[in-house]
């Protein structure tokens, strides 16, 4: 009884120690962590042996392990207690002691923490002397080339993907397994599936590797109450030329009732399946008649051989062949972040980005976690000699291959906080510094370089990398950056964190995915009188240019009613309540969660003329609308006016991409939530709506349900060049608004604003002069 009460009085202590994801990156903590427990306590973070010993001895003992190179070379037998095999990351787990006592004796422990690998070794020194123990970071491990038979792995990997530092030291650490893993032996994982860790692993064990995956049964000891299920990936050396299919043992039931986890973990092998089933190599392809065009072709690549990196390629080939496109080949790196894309994972997205290319052939290249960290110019090293195998035949040897890849090209990436929210999925705060113009709005003026301005983002993991919302940090946020920069390299220098050899050269930036382990509000003040997003200053633009009740507004000083449906980081109303001050704001959001990252890390705040109220949007507007006959007095003289907005606006994202939009979800563009729109507004009341779609299928449904309910009164401003990006506003009144009625607008606008003397009036004049008629 002693003994557990002295146990339950420790727990809270133990229990503090890794309160964040990056806390368990921590040697510190982790030394206190086991100094807590002691020794004779050990912890089993995932499955027992129990669960683990038949399948587990299985693999080691099984005949495929075993095989050598060469059959001439064979022994007549090899026993369990002559396989050489390393833990990595072994902890204070038994599972070392229960391999040596079923007969595998060369076992090599590891792990970082010098007090568990003390311990551990003093507690097996008498009971298991041939057993060793090493203190040691397993994203390191100087062992000799080909070493181990066997690495067993229960829950290294997991440890190493801290979302705040990204696929870095994971792809390290696999790295290093790779290169000392003898000739068709086995790297077996034992994994929870949890972050980015089923994608790592797929994209480093695809080419030249065997996979099996496993469900263990979830039946936890005293000690061990994690309920969430453990999978156990069993990867072997292979010589195929192909890429082989990944053969699954799971327990599907097993794994639809163990909730998010257990079926992220299971999608994600759905995906890699897929992939892996129309990819094809080269070799596979024997080239043929690539080298010919064919209208409308796909073909899915992997590019690269066994060597450390390989990518996935899809080349398409336009839907004809035009002396008018101007060029015959081009290639498109998408970075990791976008794959997900409508563009990228779709046949007609595909079909369109390669219109947008302007070429008859182009080449998509999609990173993932084996190669997101690669700069431009070593993946043009490793591509081109491959590429030119693909360029059409017409072009010649000596054809100039050049390679492209997305606008926004960061120079540097921190992640600053992230959180899981029930209703929206995983939100990243990240800061980021731009390469040269790249993040710069074609019409800014911000007095200095780009790659010299900080910008703040906020992202949903949800729409693969699209950024929600873009914040300027002030020049007191770049001071506090600067010294928190200089912070972090003597941080980085203690804990020996290890980054690629390229990085340490230049010594300029930290890769996407690292963190300076800033998470602190306070450190970056946001500037609230820029909108970096150039939608927004459309809005902005819209509103003082078409709406009649704020133009109004600024000669009676009556309120103008205005509702937002979505917050994201706040950026438009607290712009909108700096500089719009007749507007009376109301934000609808409906996730806690993202007023709460707002408030905290963007500079949100409440006041008079800026509320926010949690609720569904959709409902919100419903209400508004029934609402019409309910009417309160609101002036001295008895007066009375209908509860009624005179400005809506609906900037929301999409969490289904499959929907062909990406800003708003499809229940926002249905003719329904249309007329509910409309009926809440007041009889000169304007609605605003931010539209993202890539499908022309989409974009004429939407134009046709908002012409149906709104008439003549239509206007758009195009964001994008190939059209896939608008915003429009519709007025109430349906009065018809022609080209003259706009460009006298335009004028009256631009000569109202030239009091006002601030950068932000330059951006709102031009964004007015681009608004058209919808017809």
């Amino acid at each position: 009884m002693g003994r557990k009460k002295k146990q339950q009085q420790k727990l809270p202590e133990q229990n503090n120690l890794f309160r964040t994801f990056a806390d368990l990156k921590n040697k510190t903590n982790w030394d206190q962590f086991f100094k807590i427990r002691c020794t004779a306590d050990y912890f089993e973070w995932y499955a027992d042996w129990p669960q683990l010993q038949s399948l587990l001895t299985h693999h080691l003992s099984s005949l495929p392990v075993l095989l050598p190179e060469s059959a001439v070379d064979a022994p007549p037998s090899v026993q369990p207690a002559d396989l050489n095999i390393l833990v990595p990351g072994c902890g204070n787990s038994k599972l070392s002691e229960h391999l040596y006592d079923a007969g595998f004796k060369q076992i090599t422990n590891v792990d970082f923490s010098k007090v568990v690998i003390t311990e551990m070794s003093r507690r097996n020194t008498v009971e298991r002397p041939e057993m060793k123990w090493q203190v040691m970071d397993i994203t390191v491990m100087p062992f000799g080339d080909k070493t181990f038979d066997a690495i067993i792995d229960k829950g290294g990997l997991d440890a190493l993907m801290v979302p705040e530092l990204g696929c870095t030291p994971g792809n390290q650490y696999i790295s290093k397994v790779k290169r000392i893993l003898t000739h068709r032996r086995k790297y077996i994982c034992l994994t929870l599936g949890e972050s980015h860790v089923p994608d790592l692993l797929f994209s480093m064990f695809r080419f030249g590797w065997k996979m099996s995956l496993y469900t263990i049964s979830n039946e936890p000891s005293s000690e061990n109450r994690n309920l969430r299920t453990t999978f156990m990936v069993v990867v072997e050396k292979d010589n195929g030329v192909s890429v082989p299919m990944i053969s699954s043992f799971m327990d599907k039931y097993s794994v639809e009732s163990h909730g998010t986890q257990a079926h992220g973990f299971y999608k994600a092998f759905e995906r890699e399946q897929k992939f892996r089933s129309e990819l094809y190599t080269l070799k596979d392809l024997n080239l043929g008649n690539l080298t010919d065009f064919e209208p409308g072709r796909t073909v899915k690549l992997i590019l690269g051989d066994k060597g450390p990196r390989f990518y996935k390629g899809i080349l398409v080939d336009a839907e004809e062949q035009s002396a008018t496109i101007p060029q015959q080949f081009a290639v498109f790196v998408v970075p990791s972040t976008r794959v997900d894309d409508w563009f990228f994972s779709s046949e007609e997205g595909l079909m369109r980005f390669a219109a947008y290319l302007k070429a008859a052939r182009s080449l998509i290249i999609l990173l993932d976690s084996s190669n997101f960290y690669a700069s431009m110019e070593l993946i043009e090293m490793d591509l081109t000699h491959l590429v030119r195998q693909l360029v059409l035949g017409c072009c010649g040897f000596e054809f100039q291959i050049t390679f492209m890849t997305a606008n926004e090209v960061l120079k540097d990436q921190v992640i600053v906080h992230q959180v899981t929210s029930g209703l929206t999925g995983t939100i990243v705060v990240d800061e980021v510094v731009y390469l040269k113009d790249q993040g710069r709005n074609d019409d800014d003026d911000l007095n200095c370089k780009i790659e010299d301005v900080v910008f703040r983002r906020l992202t949903f993991e949800r729409t693969h990398g699209v950024v929600q919302s873009k914040a300027l940090l002030s020049s007191e946020a770049k001071e506090n950056k600067m010294q928190s920069e200089a912070l972090l390299s003597s941080e980085v220098e203690e804990k020996k964190v290890q980054t690629p050899s390229k990085t340490k050269k230049k010594g300029q930036k930290r890769k996407p995915g690292s963190s300076s382990g800033r998470a602190s509000s306070d450190e970056g003040k946001v500037d609230h009188n820029y909108l970096a997003h150039t939608y927004h200053n459309i809005i902005i633009s819209g509103l003082m240019l078409i709406s009649p009740r704020l133009k109004g507004s600024s000669s009676t000083g009556a309120m103008v009613e205005t509702v937002v449906i979505g917050l994201g980081a706040g950026l438009l109303p607290m712009f909108m309540k700096n500089w719009l001050p007749t507007l009376n704001i109301e934000v609808v959001e409906v996730d806690p969660v993202v007023l709460d990252v707002a408030q905290k890390y963007f500079g949100f705040t409440e006041d008079g003329r800026l509320r926010v109220r949690i609720a569904d949007g959709l409902q919100f507007v419903r209400e508004k609308a029934d609402s019409e006959a309910v009417c309160v007095v609101v002036h001295a003289e008895g007066e009375s006016s209908c509860s009624k907005l005179d400005i809506l606006i609906v900037d929301v994202d999409s969490p289904e991409l499959s929907s062909g939009l990406t800003c708003p979800s499809a229940d926002f563009v249905e003719e329904s939530f249309l007329q509910n729109a409309k009926n809440s507004l007041s009889e000169e009341g304007l609605f605003v709506i931010n539209v993202v779609f890539h499908s022309p299928t989409v974009k004429v449904a939407i134009h046709s349900s908002l012409k149906k309910v709104f008439g003549k009164s239509l206007l758009f401003l195009q964001l994008l060049e190939h059209d896939s990006h608008e915003v429009i506003f519709a007025l109430k009144n349906e009065s018809p608004i022609t080209e003259e009625d706009i460009s006298t607008a335009c004028d009256n606008l631009e000569k109202s604003l030239e009091v006002v003397n601030h950068k932000w009036t330059q951006r709102v004049v031009k964004a007015s002069k681009l608004i058209r008629p919808l017809r």
